[in-house]
């Protein structure tokens, strides 16, 4: 079958690790797993990692990327793939699973014709949303759910602070945050995102690094070290930074001074539960919310979606489909 795949590490020049061609097809060995035709897949830094190399031992490549798609299981039904991986019983607390993995890390991922997922990851595509929209849902705006309604402890008309206005996690936080009847400010370093950040919900947007107003209560910190010391400084006292990621990688000065005298909280995120996924397409249909799709490109083109998120050209989510 066709798939987009990595066939080595390279951290210095990771596209040249990017490959398309044939890989064998999935292998389901028992009826715990299900074979799904990829409809569309969505484009993730954790794919551009997985070509760096990061947190992977050259022993797993080559490695089909991808680790979010929507598509149509053997029985006609159409589904959602999800991006973490765990076993059924810590399907309430994925992260206390010590096997824990995502689709295109240890298994192969979603840029392929078809791919393998436990049957328990699975979840119903929703009716009203394209295949290209549901694509975005079990990695990219699942972590928003989880890290704006279960981790960061915020209520409405409170202030969170969302830094990094383009990337996909940030425009779902943009549109989840201002439904919730949280303030939402949002941090850029190009002026025409922070433009279409505010046409999406923004309140107000500022270039990054600079001060704000007044202190948030909360800040979505995905970016790492660019943008960690300015989250620390932007935070009121006992306010909250909820951590899912670090994007062009972390920040060695924690500035643990300030966390403790300030009684910040720092929590980390990652992709949210089976039960969290239901409750954020329930919350979506009744703000009539979608996802922000960049663009729709054919796996044959993938190359063109990976340099345009490597050189951070891009507002939203990019979609990979087949047809």
């Amino acid at each position: 079958m066709r798939a987009i795949y990595a066939d080595k590490p390279s951290s210095v020049d990771p596209l040249s690790a990017l490959c398309i061609g044939e890989q064998p097809e999935p292998a389901d060995s028992d009826t715990d797993r299900v074979t799904v035709t990829v409809q569309a897949a969505a484009l993730n830094h954790h794919d551009l990692w997985t070509l760096r190399g990061a947190g992977m031992s050259v022993d797993r490549y080559p490695v089909i990327l991808g680790s979010e798609a929507s598509g149509i299981a053997e029985d006609g039904a159409e589904v959602v793939a999800g991006a973490m991986i765990v076993e059924p019983r810590w399907s309430h607390d994925p992260v206390r699973d010590p096997a824990r993995t995502l689709l295109g890390e240890n298994l192969p991922g979603t840029f392929a014709e078809r791919v393998s997922v436990p049957r328990h990851a699975l979840a119903p595509k929703p009716a009203w949303l394209s295949h290209e929209e549901a694509a975005c849902l079990s990695g990219t705006w699942l972590t928003a759910y989880r890290m704006l309604f279960t981790k960061s402890g915020l209520r409405p008309g409170e202030t969170m602070l969302v830094q990094g206005a383009g990337g996909g996690v940030s425009t779902a936080l943009i549109r989840l945050g201002r439904a919730a009847g949280f303030r939402v400010w949002v941090t850029g370093r190009d002026a025409s995102k922070r433009a279409k950040a505010e046409a999406i919900g923004a309140h107000a947007t500022f270039a990054v690094g600079r001060p704000l107003p007044e202190p948030v209560d909360a800040v979505m910190e995905s970016v790492g070290r660019a943008t960690w010391s300015h989250s620390l400084r932007s935070l009121r006292p006992g306010g909250t930074i909820v951590v899912t990621g670090a994007t062009p990688g972390a920040d060695a000065n924690a500035h643990l001074n300030r966390v403790f005298w300030s009684e910040l909280r720092i929590i980390g995120s990652t992709s949210g539960t089976l039960e969290e996924f239901r409750r954020l397409c329930h919350f979506m249909h009744h703000h009539n919310l979608r996802p922000d799709i960049a663009e729709v490109l054919p796996f044959t083109d993938a190359r063109q979606g990976f340099e345009r998120l490597l050189a951070s050209d891009v507002f939203g989510k990019t979609v990979f489909t087949w047809q």
